[in-house]
């Protein structure tokens, strides 16, 4: 029997993590939190200084029962959940649960799943910090109490199963105040004009845009504008009067956030920002590599931190070094982010930077590839010298009116070789406006004036949104993509060609947030809560009192809105597919299980029908559409819509290929594209990833 027993979170974490410290050593996960408040009740006593009644997770009893047994029967416990204030809890609750007040325990963290960090952790292990644990504890009764009392309201004057939350309803009110900028939004004209110019011993001409007249800016408001400036430069001279000439030195980014790699691979991959965190989440607890096991390939995936160790910098430098030259290497340490950061840990990076995505392609699935890669360029870069260009501006002059242009060229790389965000400027490799001097008269070869209006703010994105509230300081790193997640199974926001958009019932809910709890959605309140959440964490307040002080305020407001609200109702979602009972479109109801179509004319006509989600895949046993169903407990699988007569059903989502050995369809598996049918062995190996960037 193992002396030391090691407490993680994750099953998937144990057997690296077990490899490394040998047998000495028992590693059990607890597959993360073991007790909660009860789904049944509030489960917060706020009659007696609102102390949390906390349960045994349901489902968790046997698992609870294994790790009490093995806790008994060890010298040492080591609890190494996740180094966040989320993980921190969890460890207290471990505490709790098993009853571990009377043996050594000890609480370890560690920012990468590698032997160094891990041996490194065994050596520096501390006390549970309760101010991290009370931080958390106190977000936890928070969105409780807003959830738990709210929520009932809105069932019962809008429908049933809606839902409100502190950080969920901020973020849908920012949404809806966006979409009402863009309702109220007056469009105003204006023009541009530009006037091809050729010059001297060139072939191609250069474009120079209408600046302003006797070197003053002024805008073109009209068509009359125009006319008046071309009347005003018809047949003048194009003289250049002034040409300048600055070079530029561009940073490098800093490596990844969580919000900031959310944002980037919602942009750069088109990954939701709750598909960049499980994919993030499978690099972390790493991937299995032939000859070395399963290999963690980055550090914590949630951290608003920039910072890197000495030890990841200097493999980086040596890097660099190797492959690009010494003239690669940065001058200096990347500027660091500003603000309240949690700095214990570190930025998202490759735990080994010789891990190139190239060596990697083969091992991993497609989209892990193309996330390791945006990680291991961003964090490579971030460690590479500046880059610089050089930029050349002319103004050229025809009688009182200015016309300017001006192009960047590279001068020098740098870390632009490995690596460009998806907003950074594309920059030419040479221009012919170096060629041109002052006074140099340029040809006057045509003009083009074109119409334009302002345009309205545009839609939110996730990756927008994300930014939106990290700016705010609303919400944390592991918060962004769960609280989205929510608004949009929710339906309050739905999202269409990358775009959110509020839904009828989105806009519902917020006006009755807006109008009965305005500090609930109120942003400077919920940056507000955020801080002291902070405080919290620092030791300098204490976390009954940020609830006590809450609650009162949230309880009187409840109760008047009871009494205030009317009922509203929302129409429901028509569909095409009419009743077979009574003839009218069938609409969009939403059960405990998901969506089902009903007749409007219920209650005499009580015709019901399963919501069918095609997955434009046809079923290979009967020839008919694939579609998306979930079991009672919520799990997706994916089935023939010609179920019963039809029961072909795949737990893996299929590729829209089939099986040329038995017929069946191919699904993804790793590597590879393996055949559904477990009594066939074909398999394929995937094409190789191109480069993201």
């Amino acid at each position: 029997m193992a002396k030391n027993l090691v407490i993680v979170e994750s099953p998937a974490k144990v057997k690296t993590i077990k490899k490394y410290l040998g047998s000495d050593y028992e590693v059990l996960a607890s597959q993360g939190h073991v007790r909660d408040l009860p789904k049944s009740s509030l489960g917060i006593d706020v009659d007696n200084d609102f102390e949390p009644k906390y349960i045994a997770i349901r489902g968790k009893g046997s698992l609870i029962n294994s790790l009490r047994k093995a806790a008994k029967n060890a010298d040492k416990i080591y609890l190494a959940t996740d180094p966040d204030r989320e993980g921190e809890a969890i460890s207290w609750h471990l505490y709790e649960t098993l009853k571990l007040q009377d043996k050594k325990v000890y609480r370890i963290t560690f920012n990468e799943i590698t032997k160094t960090a891990i041996k490194n952790s065994l050596k520096n292990p501390r006390e549970i910090d309760m101010n991290l644990v009370n931080a958390q504890q106190t977000r936890r009764i928070l969105d409780r109490l807003v959830g738990y009392t709210i929520s009932p309201l809105l069932w019962a004057k809008v429908k049933r199963g809606l839902s409100a939350g502190r950080v969920q309803s901020v973020a849908v009110r920012i949404i809806c105040d966006r979409e009402n900028e863009i309702n109220d939004f007056i469009p105003e004209e204006y023009w541009n004009l530009d006037v091809d110019l050729s010059v001297k011993g060139s072939k191609k001409p250069i474009t120079a845009a209408y600046y302003g007249k006797n070197h003053k800016k002024c805008e073109l408001k009209s068509k009359k504008d125009v006319d008046e400036v071309l009347k005003g430069i018809d047949g003048k001279k194009y003289i250049v009067t002034d040409t300048k000439v600055t070079s530029r030195l561009k940073n490098p980014p800093l490596p990844f956030t969580t919000s900031t790699l959310q944002q980037e691979a919602s942009k750069t991959l088109g990954f939701a920002p709750s598909k960049t965190m499980r994919i993030a989440q499978q690099l972390y607890e790493g991937v299995d590599i032939k000859g070395r096991g399963t290999v963690a390939l980055i550090s914590y995936l949630r951290t608003d931190s920039t910072r890197i160790s000495d030890d990841a910098k200097a493999m980086a430098a040596t890097y660099i070094a190797n492959t690009f030259g010494k003239d690669y290497l940065s001058g200096g340490s990347a500027a660091q982010k500003s603000g309240k950061i949690q700095d214990a840990h570190e930025a998202i990076r490759p735990t080994d930077v010789n891990n190139t995505p190239e060596s990697l392609a083969s091992l991993l699935a497609r989209d892990q590839f193309r996330l390791y890669q945006l990680i291991w360029k961003r964090f490579v870069a971030s460690q590479m010298a500046k880059a610089k260009s050089e930029t050349v501006a002319i103004t050229v002059t025809a009688g009182d009116y200015d016309f300017k242009a001006s192009a960047s060229k590279v001068i020098f790389e740098g870390y632009r070789c490995i690596y460009v965000s998806s907003d950074e400027e594309k920059l030419e490799k040479n221009t012919i406006l170096s060629k041109i001097e002052k006074d140099d008269e340029l040809k006057f070869e045509g003009y083009n004036s074109e119409q334009h209006f302002t345009q309205a703010p545009p839609h939110y994105t996730e990756a927008s949104l994300i930014k939106t509230l990290e700016e705010l300081g609303i919400g944390r790193p592991s918060t962004y993509a769960p609280t989205i997640t929510t608004i949009m199974a929710r339906r309050y926001i739905v999202k269409e060609n990358k775009n959110l958009y509020v839904s009828e019932m989105g806009q519902v809910v917020n006006n009755i947030m807006v109008e009965e709890f305005p500090s609930i959605v109120d942003v400077n309140f919920t940056v507000y809560m955020e801080a002291l959440l902070d405080k919290i964490e620092e030791g300098t307040v204490e976390y009954k009192t940020v609830v006590s002080n809450f609650y009162p305020d949230l309880a009187e407001a409840v109760e008047a809105a009871k009494k205030k609200l009317d009922r509203v109702k929302v129409a429901d979602e028509v569909s095409d597919e009419i009743c077979d009972k009574c003839g009218r479109n069938m609409v969009i109801k939403y059960g405990p299980h998901g969506k089902f179509l009903a007749c409007p004319g219920f209650p005499e006509c009580k015709n019901t029908k399963p919501f069918v989600e095609k997955i434009n895949i046809k079923c290979p046993k009967c020839g008919k559409e694939l579609a998306i169903r979930r079991t009672k407990k919520g799990r997706v699988f994916y089935g023939c819509e010609g179920y019963p007569e039809c029961e072909y059903t795949l737990w893996q989502k299929p590729i829209n290929k089939n099986c040329p050995k038995c017929g069946d369809l191919l699904i993804s598996k790793g590597a590879k594209y393996v055949c559904a049918s477990p009594e066939c062995d074909y398999s394929e190996t995937k094409k190789s990833k191109q480069s993201a960037n």
